[in-house]
């Protein structure tokens, strides 16, 4: 797989001298990173090296102590992960999160709470402005499942889906929420390779497409070489490297603290 030449456009995201710590622990450590419009940036480091921990800072579910973040030319004053939902960020975690006695479509459907403007009692009459708004957000879902090519699977309890395609439904539940950012904490893991292909695909689709800025944990290396246009490294909670895939492939902190081996 190829990646294909893609529009960078100007800074989308600015994590500055965020630092993190439980304790003892010291999970970030002065680490800088910048998001680029319509980029896909991979974040790469060995377990414990502090890259769930900063998507958990850039999706609100912690406060750094120290650092900020800018988004979209704003600097963030609060951190509750509802309000950077409402801001454009949308996220998928490590272990799926869905609602397992749910069918595909109502979860999907489910991503597009922030996009609800009628009120609770004109949603309880279904009626008017509420009644619109409902066809909408069907619509949007079903756009989303036809992308993703979940069609046979709508009515389906994802409790009951394989593991691949419920990472699909929850990639489907961000996608509802139309993000500007979209944060992915390891998409693929657990995947045999026709399913990381396919995943693969709808992740360049969705860059392409729908021209949505991406930021992906994953620990294939073929896959983080092959899709990203920006890699960065964490070790220890401090950042050790930013850039191509082929020049972070070749850094020699990299190889020591990652890949072991120089490809």
């Amino acid at each position: 797989m190829t990646p294909v030449e893609r529009q960078i456009g100007d800074v989308l995201l600015d994590a500055s001298g965020i630092s993190l710590g439980f304790g003892a622990v010291r999970a970030l450590q002065d680490v800088s990173v910048e998001v680029r419009e319509g980029e896909i940036l991979a974040i790469i480091g060995p377990n414990g090296a502090g890259k769930t921990s900063l998507l958990n800072v850039i999706n609100g579910i912690y406060k750094p102590q120290s650092g900020h973040i800018r988004f979209r030319g704003r600097e963030r004053r609060r951190y509750k992960p509802a309000e950077v939902a409402r801001e454009g960020i949308a996220r998928t975690f490590q272990n799926v999160a869905l609602f397992k006695g749910m069918t595909t479509l109502d979860n999907i459907m489910t991503g597009r709470n922030m996009q609800v403007r009628s009120g609770l009692l004109a949603q309880a009459l279904y009626w008017g402005p509420a009644l619109k708004n409902e066809l909408a957000h069907r619509l949007a879902v079903e756009r989303v499942i036809d992308f993703l090519e979940i069609q046979s699977i709508r009515k389906t309890p994802v409790g009951r889906l394989p593991y691949g395609l419920q990472k699909r439904v929850e990639l489907g539940r961000a996608l509802a929420a139309e993000p500007k950012l979209l944060l992915l904490d390891e998409p693929m893991a657990g995947m045999n390779v026709e399913e990381k292909e396919d995943m693969s695909r709808f992740i360049l689709d969705v860059n392409d497409e729908f021209g949505t800025t991406i930021v992906l944990i994953e620990h294939d290396m073929g896959v983080v070489m092959d899709i990203s246009d920006r890699v960065v490294v964490l070790d220890y909670g401090i950042k050790i490297a930013d850039g191509t895939p082929d020049v972070v492939r070749a850094d020699r902190d990299v190889i020591e603290a990652y890949l072991g081996v120089s490809h």
